[in-house]
């Protein structure tokens, strides 16, 4: 079938994006879903800090692909053997296939999947296969998502379903906001209540991360980033205390206000520099933990006697650590009941034809979760 989708060719190319169109709305061909796969109808998609990385070349990607890596939408059509879902479904994508068999999977961390990172390295689903056709050209997949189409074919393993009930627009942004962001909180650092907690870097995942902290029932929230609106808004989602990462004495200002550092710092700005600041503003024997995603030429300076003398931990989280279809239901129900309000990111709604101008928004700070609404 015939489908419009938003390609990415190259790489590194200057903003501003509305300008030099990085992202471009072409009309390609959608094979049918093949054995394990299915076809989805895209009806919301959340643009994120991740697929600007592919941008502009900081998060290196084959090229030419299909961009997108955070929706919902409805199953469409099953290829053969597709296992507990049906035509109609409402689902949640999913960028970390899981196969179910390899180490990772097999010890419960499906986030960590072996076949899964294999194939989203090589731009294609989980099995293997490539959907799009681009006239003589492959287009890669991202993510095995590939969510900025009107339709997308994906593994099985990609989609979790979710109740009819749920706007597509909030839906999407449990697929990567609320997934990672939460995730990091309840699964990789596990905070007691009454934990202190620092989070940097409030996008749709730092403030994810935040609404998770509320939720664990931290005692403090310090909030970190560059944006004054940024700062003012996490107050209103529960932060207790807020810092402008800009200023010279920042990691001086939480380890003040938090009694010496706090136990929990949460780094979800995606910077080497941001890390550093969460690990110097870090108390004695607590915890870092990063889920940023920082080009991989990039190295963090560390004085390394501090992990033992201090008893610190730095720890990565990819996915919130997640199993996707034992916490992602689990979220959506903390939404309906009013304890996660994933709601109140969501701030601009887009076409696909102004998907240049949100990545421009994206990069100038402005708006926490926009999402490309499709009808």
């Amino acid at each position: 079938m015939r489908i419009r989708a938003a390609k990415l060719t190259e790489m590194g190319r200057q903003p501003p994006y509305r300008t030099s169109r990085p992202l471009e709305i072409v009309e390609v061909e959608l094979k049918e879903p093949g054995p394990g796969e299915l076809r989805v109808k895209i009806k919301a998609a959340g643009l994120c800090h991740s697929d600007l990385s592919v941008i502009d070349g900081s998060r290196p990607r084959v090229m030419p692909m299909v961009l997108g890596h955070e929706a919902a939408g409805i199953v469409d059509a099953l290829g053969d053997g597709v296992e507990g879902l049906s035509v109609g479904d409402h689902v949640v994508l999913i960028f970390m296939p899981s196969c179910g068999h390899c180490l990772p999977c097999a010890t419960g961390r499906p986030a960590l999947c072996e076949p899964g990172a294999k194939s989203n390295a090589a731009g294609t689903l989980l099995r293997g296969a490539h959907r799009f056709e681009g006239g003589e050209e492959v287009l890669n997949h991202h993510l095995g998502v590939s969510a900025f189409s009107d339709y997308a074919v994906v593994s099985q393993e990609s989609c979790v379903k979710i109740g009819k009930d749920i706007p597509f627009e909030y839906a999407a942004l449990f697929g990567c906001a609320v997934l990672t962001g939460v995730g990091a909180v309840v699964n990789t650092a596990r905070i007691p209540p009454g934990s202190s907690v620092a989070v940097a870097g409030l996008g749709g995942v730092g403030l994810s991360a935040l609404l998770g902290a509320r939720l664990a029932g931290a005692r403090q929230i310090i909030a970190v980033d560059l944006s004054p609106e940024k700062l003012a808004f996490a107050r209103t989602l529960g932060a207790t205390d807020t810092v402008d990462a800009s200023a010279p004495d920042a990691v001086k200002q939480i380890r003040d206000v938090s009694g010496g550092g706090v136990e929990y710092f949460f780094e979800m700005a995606g910077s080497v520099k941001a890390l550093e600041m969460a690990y110097l503003a870090t108390a004695r024997g607590g915890t870092t933990v990063t889920a940023g995603l920082p080009h991989p030429d990039h190295k963090l300076p560390l004085q390394a006697v501090s992990l033992t003398a201090e008893e610190r931990t730095l720890k990565g989280s990819y996915i919130g650590s997640c199993v996707p279809k034992r916490d992602l239901p689990h979220y959506v129900s903390l939404f309906r009941s009013g304890q996660l309000p994933v709601d109140k990111l969501l701030t601009h709604k887009l076409t696909l034809d102004e998907i240049n101008d949100g990545f421009d928004r994206m990069r100038e700070g402005q708006g926490i979760r926009q999402v490309v609404m499709f009808e």
